[in-house]
């Protein structure tokens, strides 16, 4: 075991603050990697709060982590020292589950274990990626090919990235659909640039006008401001695919309106009150779907990181300090970030 420097919450109402944890020592099948950024998603801040009811204290979170391997276990061949790696929300699976045997580690039916807060089911608590080094692995482990001064904006790719690239590709976007993301934050920014990369015509929807000139930056071709119901009307009846990333209680029922038949939304926030049960009318008469995603396996993850590195994708990032970790929780929950806090892990220590 080897003691190392972390930031922690101690209960849902104590702010982040320096703790001590212990790793263990890489065993035959483990990398070892010291942390060179860490992504802060809004799963951390629900964790962190208990804002889920289901919190392990001390709680150290951070799943979106890029660093340098500085050791290996004899069984490891995919990793070598000094080589840049990733890990993102997982960190093991059952492995004998059909999930697990079809690469949905996301999906195993007994349970992934979280890089932070344990199994997903109970059991011994994990530690993330706020701390100076992580215990990992290999079959969890990612390569990360973007060039190392992409490497801060590249961490977000581990959850964000990943999020919204498995739907996209689940549900079949191509060149020349034409696909709606709802909400243009952490998640939703990267959906734009994913979908746009995947050659769709991208059209965003926001509450938020202000952010029309950054969508299109990233590749969206239009802007529509949800709350105007002529501009929602506009497009009734003509989307291939919607990816809604909004992580608060909103009605559906006017993106659902946006589908042609046969086509399907698919949500991805995780918001802390339900949505308002949608209209069944609005499914029925149109054989529409309403559907959901949870991140992605390591193999789709390793191909997401792989797309994006040809495409030259990563997120628009603000770095932070570690210490100011409790302001940026804040701050996001005013939307104040465009459109990823990223932790320089140099400044744990």
């Amino acid at each position: 075991m080897t003691t190392t420097l972390a930031y922690a919450a101690q209960n849902a109402t104590s702010p982040l603050a320096p703790f001590n944890i212990e790793r263990r020592a890489p065993g035959a099948d483990d990398v070892q990697i010291d942390i060179l950024y860490c992504g802060v998603c809004h799963s951390d801040l629900h964790t962190a709060r208990n804002e889920w009811k289901n919190t392990l204290y001390p709680s150290v979170p951070g799943h979106e982590i890029v660093g340098r391997v500085t050791a290996v276990g004899t069984n490891v061949s995919k990793f070598k020292l000094g080589d840049i790696a990733g890990v993102g929300c997982m960190v093991d699976s059952c492995q004998h589950c059909a999930s697990c045997g079809d690469g949905l580690e996301q999906y195993c039916e007994n349970g992934f274990t979280g890089t932070y807060n344990g199994p997903v089911f109970g059991g011994e608590n994990t530690f993330g990626g706020y701390a100076s080094r992580i215990v990992v692995k290999q079959k969890f482990v990612l390569k990360i090919r973007h060039a190392e001064s992409d490497l801060a904006a590249v961490a977000p790719l581990l959850c964000a990235g990943i999020t919204t690239y498995s739907p996209l590709r689940q549900w079949g976007v191509e060149k020349g659909h034409k696909v709606g993301i709802v909400g243009l934050g952490g998640l939703g920014h990267m959906g734009v640039k994913i979908a746009a990369a995947m050659g769709a015509q991208v059209v965003l929807f926001t509450t938020s006008a202000n952010k029309a000139e950054d969508a299109k930056r990233m590749g969206a071709s239009d802007v529509v401001l949800s709350t105007d119901p002529q501009a929602m009307a506009a497009h009734q009846n003509s989307f291939d695919f919607i990816l809604n990333t909004v992580a608060a209680q909103h009605d559906l029922d006017p993106f659902i309106a946006l589908l042609k038949r046969d086509c399907t939304m698919t949500l991805v926030g995780a918001p802390e009150h339900s949505h308002p049960a949608p209209n069944v009318f609005g499914l029925i008469f149109k054989r529409r779907r309403l559907g959901g995603s949870l991140i992605g396996g390591i193999r789709e993850t390793q191909e997401m990181l792989d797309f994006c590195a040809e495409h030259g994708i990563v997120s628009d990032i603000e770095i932070i300090a570690m210490k100011e970790i409790n302001t940026a929780y804040e701050r996001m929950l005013r939307s104040d970030v465009k459109y990823r806090f990223v932790i320089d892990m140099a400044t744990l220590s």
